[in-house]
Protein backbone atom coordinates (compact mmCIF):
# COMPACT_ATOMS: atom_id res chain seq x y z
CA UNK A 1 0.00 0.00 0.00
CA UNK A 2 1.36 3.41 -0.96
CA UNK A 3 0.68 6.33 1.36
CA UNK A 4 0.75 9.88 0.13
CA UNK A 5 1.52 12.76 2.40
CA UNK A 6 -0.91 15.63 2.04
CA UNK A 7 0.57 18.94 1.00
CA UNK A 8 -0.31 20.49 4.36
CA UNK A 9 1.50 17.68 6.18
CA UNK A 10 4.55 18.11 3.98
CA UNK A 11 4.62 21.85 4.62
CA UNK A 12 4.13 21.54 8.37
CA UNK A 13 7.70 20.36 8.82
CA UNK A 14 9.22 23.16 6.73
CA UNK A 15 7.98 26.48 8.08
CA UNK A 16 9.49 28.51 10.93
CA UNK A 17 8.47 31.66 12.79
CA UNK A 18 11.57 33.69 11.96
CA UNK A 19 12.64 34.70 8.48
CA UNK A 20 16.22 34.43 7.30
CA UNK A 21 16.41 38.22 7.58
CA UNK A 22 15.65 37.97 11.31
CA UNK A 23 18.13 35.13 11.72
CA UNK A 24 20.93 37.05 9.98
CA UNK A 25 20.25 40.11 12.12
CA UNK A 26 20.33 38.00 15.29
CA UNK A 27 23.63 36.38 14.31
CA UNK A 28 25.16 39.78 13.58
CA UNK A 29 23.81 41.15 16.87
CA UNK A 30 25.57 38.30 18.71
CA UNK A 31 28.90 39.05 17.02
CA UNK A 32 29.12 42.29 15.00
CA UNK A 33 32.46 41.24 13.49
CA UNK A 34 31.39 37.76 12.39
CA UNK A 35 32.20 36.85 8.79
CA UNK A 36 29.17 36.41 6.56
CA UNK A 37 30.50 32.98 5.65
CA UNK A 38 30.14 31.98 9.31
CA UNK A 39 26.66 33.49 9.53
CA UNK A 40 25.64 31.46 6.48
CA UNK A 41 27.05 28.24 7.95
CA UNK A 42 25.30 28.87 11.26
CA UNK A 43 21.92 29.51 9.68
CA UNK A 44 22.20 26.91 6.94
CA UNK A 45 21.88 29.17 3.90
CA UNK A 46 24.37 30.21 1.24
CA UNK A 47 26.89 32.98 1.74
CA UNK A 48 25.38 34.79 -1.25
CA UNK A 49 21.94 34.67 0.38
CA UNK A 50 23.44 36.25 3.52
CA UNK A 51 25.11 38.95 1.42
CA UNK A 52 21.76 39.81 -0.20
CA UNK A 53 20.03 39.87 3.19
CA UNK A 54 22.72 42.12 4.67
CA UNK A 55 22.33 44.47 1.69
CA UNK A 56 18.55 44.51 2.30
CA UNK A 57 19.02 45.22 6.01
CA UNK A 58 21.55 47.93 5.27
CA UNK A 59 19.31 49.59 2.67
CA UNK A 60 16.40 49.56 5.13
CA UNK A 61 18.52 51.21 7.82
CA UNK A 62 18.64 48.27 10.24
CA UNK A 63 22.42 48.05 10.11
CA UNK A 64 25.50 49.83 8.88
CA UNK A 65 28.72 48.28 7.70
CA UNK A 66 32.11 49.72 8.67
CA UNK A 67 35.34 48.44 7.22
CA UNK A 68 37.90 47.55 9.92
CA UNK A 69 41.10 46.39 8.26
CA UNK A 70 40.18 43.46 6.05
CA UNK A 71 36.94 42.74 7.91
CA UNK A 72 33.55 44.38 8.33
CA UNK A 73 31.97 45.46 11.58
CA UNK A 74 28.20 45.79 11.64
CA UNK A 75 26.25 48.19 13.82
CA UNK A 76 22.54 47.62 14.34
CA UNK A 77 20.11 50.49 14.86
CA UNK A 78 17.62 49.04 17.38
CA UNK A 79 15.21 51.97 16.91
CA UNK A 80 14.18 51.13 13.34
CA UNK A 81 10.58 49.88 13.21
CA UNK A 82 9.68 46.40 12.07
CA UNK A 83 8.51 46.40 8.45
CA UNK A 84 5.11 44.71 8.50
CA UNK A 85 2.28 47.20 9.15
CA UNK A 86 0.87 45.14 12.02
CA UNK A 87 4.26 45.23 13.79
CA UNK A 88 5.43 48.69 12.75
CA UNK A 89 4.83 50.10 16.22
CA UNK A 90 7.66 47.89 17.55
CA UNK A 91 11.34 48.63 16.98
CA UNK A 92 13.61 45.81 15.85
CA UNK A 93 15.40 46.18 19.18
CA UNK A 94 12.39 44.53 20.86
CA UNK A 95 12.87 41.44 18.73
CA UNK A 96 16.61 41.39 19.30
CA UNK A 97 16.34 41.82 23.04
CA UNK A 98 13.75 39.05 23.29
CA UNK A 99 16.21 36.58 21.78
CA UNK A 100 19.50 38.00 23.02
CA UNK A 101 18.27 38.45 26.59
CA UNK A 102 17.25 34.80 26.67
CA UNK A 103 20.71 33.78 25.51
CA UNK A 104 22.44 36.00 28.07
CA UNK A 105 20.69 34.27 30.96
CA UNK A 106 21.08 30.51 30.38
CA UNK A 107 20.68 29.70 34.08
CA UNK A 108 17.50 31.71 34.47
CA UNK A 109 14.47 29.72 35.53
CA UNK A 110 11.68 29.52 32.94
CA UNK A 111 8.92 32.04 33.46
CA UNK A 112 5.55 30.92 34.71
CA UNK A 113 3.15 30.48 31.76
CA UNK A 114 0.84 33.29 32.83
CA UNK A 115 3.79 35.63 33.39
CA UNK A 116 5.33 34.84 29.99
CA UNK A 117 2.28 35.83 27.93
CA UNK A 118 1.35 39.49 27.84
CA UNK A 119 -1.91 40.69 26.35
Amino acid sequence: MVEFMSSSSARSDQWTFLTNHARVLLWIARDPEMRLRDVAAGIGITERAVQIIVADLEAAGYLTRTRVGRRNRYTIDPTVALRHPSEADHPVGDLLSAFLHREDTPDAAPAEPEAAVRP
